[in-house]
């Protein structure tokens, strides 16, 4: 009896270790996963009004998202007009940071200026 309690016990403590780990990984509206060096999709399509959801996939990689891109491989720190404001937003391993909402329609452009190409365009009809 003894032995099946604690087989029991070991179970659910399985169980809620692994919900607590996956549980990043659909938080939010419109989610946008990010692995170690780059965000998984490079382009978001919603619409006006609406937030995203950043996704850091990765438990030992941070993330430090901000207006802008990278061109021909410079950081360029821009903000189009209309896209909320984002500077510097950290987003730790295995968490996640919501941005928005985007009021204005258009195209927006969010890096990360830590890793190297990583690019995020966000299209808001």
């Amino acid at each position: 009896m003894l032995k099946k309690l604690f087989a029991m016990l070991g179970l659910s403590y399985i169980s809620i270790v692994l919900l607590v780990a996956c549980g990043s990984s659909s938080n939010g509206p419109n989610p946008i996963h990010m692995n170690a060096t780059n965000f998984v999709q490079s382009s978001i399509t919603i619409k006006k009004g609406q937030n995203i959801t950043l996704i850091n996939d990765n438990l030992f990689v941070w993330h430090t998202i901000a207006n802008g891109t990278w061109k021909n491989g410079a950081a360029n720190p821009t903000r189009e007009v209309g896209v909320p404001k984002i500077n510097d937003v950290k987003i730790g391993g295995n968490s996640s940071a919501m941005i928005g909402p985007f009021t204005n329609t258009g195209t927006f452009r969010l890096y990360c200026p830590i890793h190297t190409g990583m690019n995020l365009t966000v299209i808001v009809e």
